[in-house]
């Protein structure tokens, strides 16, 4: 005989509709009690399935390094998305910017929420702390074992714009990226060193520099600019930056050395904010559909059973004048 709700209710000494409301996640119980409920239905195989809740609130949890959108615009066109989709299926949508050093779970339940969306870079343990609450939940530029996410084909981006940088005879490519814990920038990381590869060509681990955590993006990647011109040896040729924010940086501190771009060393970039197009010159960029990203990841969490659990959107090369030698 299947077990029933109250089954259920009779195993955590709690009412048919404390369960109830456990197993929707909805507000109004203390963690404890839903926490032994949850339990009790996993120990006696219920399926909680049936009792899946409509979706109503949905917060957008972004970390607080990436919330200045004015610097870096990416995540409020990703949240732009996320609205629209939401809009169109009446779910109500928060915004929460957290921390390492703050109490997620507490911000969480003030904001009440049927499912979350992570969106960049969190720390491992507020990932785990997030998957604890039982939430419907996805990953939007982010990358975990086992759940759903949506990001950009980051490798395949990379490996446009080194081949595009390679089609205009650049061979000393560097690469200034961020912090590899990112799911991203380490997938655009491993689609720059693979390019090396797949164009026969020689790879030199002293282009490829880091910005200092410690510094703003657009200061961190002026540093890092200046590391690759002031390094002994042949300088760089070209430079494929993380994103576009990280490669105008370059492109202006280029600029200040005396250096033409793209004659004597050509930039691209990686997102296509609208900065990149009215920057001078112009930056090459691989662009990629923003708002895309976070429709896609309210559709993934909103599916019963998705077919993939993975998804990945594709990006497509725009060259401009950063990359691009007039011919007389």
């Amino acid at each position: 005989m299947a077990t029933t709700i109250r089954d259920v209710a009779r195993a955590a000494s709690v009412s048919i509709g404390t369960v109830s409301r456990a197993l929707k996640n909805q507000p109004g119980l203390s963690e404890a009690t839903r926490e032994r409920v949850i339990e009790a239905a996993r120990q006696l195989g219920y399926d909680a399935a049936q009792l899946r809740p409509r979706i109503r609130r949905l917060t957008f949890l972004l970390h607080r390094q990436h919330n200045n959108f004015a610097v870096s615009p990416f995540f409020s066109h990703v949240l732009h998305g996320v609205e629209d989709a939401c809009r169109e299926r009446g779910i109500v949508p928060s915004v929460l910017t957290a921390g390492p050093t703050e109490d997620v779970i507490q911000q969480m339940r003030l904001h009440a929420p049927d499912a979350v969306a992570i969106a960049g870079f969190v720390e491992p343990e507020t990932l785990t702390t997030l998957v604890a609450m039982q939430r419907p939940l996805v990953l939007i530029d982010l990358w975990a074992p086992g759940l759903r996410s949506v990001n950009l084909d980051n490798a395949g981006g990379a490996t446009l714009a080194m081949r595009h940088l390679f089609e205009q005879q650049r061979k000393r490519v560097a690469f200034i990226g961020g912090s590899l814990a990112h799911f991203s920038i380490a997938q655009r990381a491993l689609g720059y060193r693979r390019a090396f590869f797949e164009a026969g060509l020689l790879f030199d681990p002293s282009l490829e520099v880091t910005i200092d955590a410690g510094l703003d993006p657009a200061s961190g990647a002026a540093r890092a600019m200046h590391q690759l011109l002031d390094a002994p040896g042949p300088r760089p040729d070209a430079v494929f930056a993380y994103n576009d924010a990280a490669a105008l940086a370059a492109l202006r501190a280029c600029l200040v050395r005396g250096l033409r771009v793209p004659e004597d060393i050509a930039i691209i970039g990686f997102d296509d904010i609208p900065a990149a197009a009215h920057a001078t010159p112009p930056l090459s960029t691989i662009s990629v559909d923003k708002e895309a990203l976070g429709r896609r990841g309210v559709e993934l969490l909103l599916e019963d059973a998705p077919l993939e659990l993975e998804v990945h959107l594709p990006v497509h090369l725009v060259a401009r004048a950063s990359t691009l030698v007039k011919t007389p």
